[in-house]
């Protein structure tokens, strides 16, 4: 059977580190209570100059020297993001250009957190049916230029980065083994950025309304999104009558260190079972889970033939799960 199997990972960052103690000068906040409700200490912020295709660029490169693969064998670019460079074209045509890929189809999608695993799922899905043989998925966002700075209940809780993988097809046990992505747009108000598109263009009144800033209703969310995400990660187990116990690694959407760990006691998780490395970069929405997953890979917590369960929950509302045998 041909499975989409996961042959590189990579990840980038800004240099840039922003602090909660940093955050106590901004705004009115404390490094304790940032950290006893979110579980974040630090998050990297992009400098003048840096744009998600950068973090997206230089994650696909680390990501394509792992797997041995150029650039110019790639079928397929899928970039996830909230904040692209331009409203169009997408990132992922600027990513293809600056990596010279001239042969991959490229475009974006936007599902929020959980844009990298539905990113997953497509390339997935075109490497099982024969239609591509090689693809590029790729997490990339620089969420402090669309965070109000002055909210303290959203503003400690972001960061900026990128992560990618190569996905080959290859023959045997190896590989995705399935996927499984929902939504629910009834929901749609509880998280959202509701200026600069075509219904709140920007202009002077988004502006002084912070229409164009991130709004979240946090207690809402926190409460959906565990909910969303034990239960579809019991929908990948199920698919392949698994249990919990045989999961090796699971890596969580990285957003606040209280929705993991009700997930991981909903679902009976050890803390040898999690990945966890948002006290580092905060909530990167599309990246958090490729940048766990290159730290996860490149730190030895990944061996050939372990189950890795991926677990996101983002604005839209979306929710998504995906099972892989490394």
């Amino acid at each position: 059977m041909v499975r989409a199997k996961i042959t590189g990972t990579g990840s980038a960052v800004p240099d840039k580190i922003l602090t909660n103690l940093e955050l106590e000068r901004m705004v009115d906040t404390t490094d304790e209570w940032i950290t006893s409700r979110t579980g974040i200490k630090e998050r990297r912020i992009a400098a003048q100059g840096e744009f998600p295709s950068t973090f997206a660029t230089r994650a696909a490169q680390r990501a394509l020297a792992m797997a041995g693969v150029e650039a110019a064998e790639l079928d397929l670019i899928v970039v996830a993001t909230v904040t692209p460079d331009f409203p169009f074209p997408a990132t992922a045509c600027l990513v293809q250009d600056q990596l010279k890929a001239s042969k991959a189809a490229a475009f974006d999608i936007s599902a929020a957190c959980s844009g990298f695993l539905y990113g997953i799922s497509i390339v997935e899905k075109f490497i099982r049916t024969g239609a591509a043989q090689k693809g590029l998925v790729i997490g990339t966002e620089v969420l402090s230029r669309i965070v109000d700075w002055t909210d303290r209940n959203t503003c400690c809780l972001f960061g900026d980065g990128a992560g990618a993988v190569v996905l080959e097809a290859a023959e045997g046990e190896s590989g995705i083994l399935s996927t499984h992505i929902h939504s629910d747009g009834t929901y749609w108000e509880l998280l959202n950025q509701p200026g600069a598109g075509s219904r709140n263009p920007a202009c002077q009144r988004t502006l002084d309304d912070k229409l164009t800033y991130i709004s979240m209703q946090g207690n809402e969310v926190f409460k959906l999104a565990v909910r969303a995400m034990e239960e579809v990660a019991q929908e990948a187990l199920a698919t392949h009558n698994l249990a919990t116990t045989d999961i090796d690694l699971f890596i969580p959407h990285q957003a606040n260190r209280r929705i993991i760990d009700a997930i991981g006691k909903r679902l009976g998780l050890d803390d040898r079972q999690l990945f966890v490395n948002l006290e580092r970069y905060g909530n990167t929405s599309s990246a958090s889970i490729p940048l766990a997953l290159d730290e996860a890979n490149r730190t030895g917590r990944i061996a050939s033939g372990d189950i890795v369960l991926f677990d996101a929950f983002g604005g839209g509302l979306t929710w998504g799960a995906v099972l892989a045998r490394w």
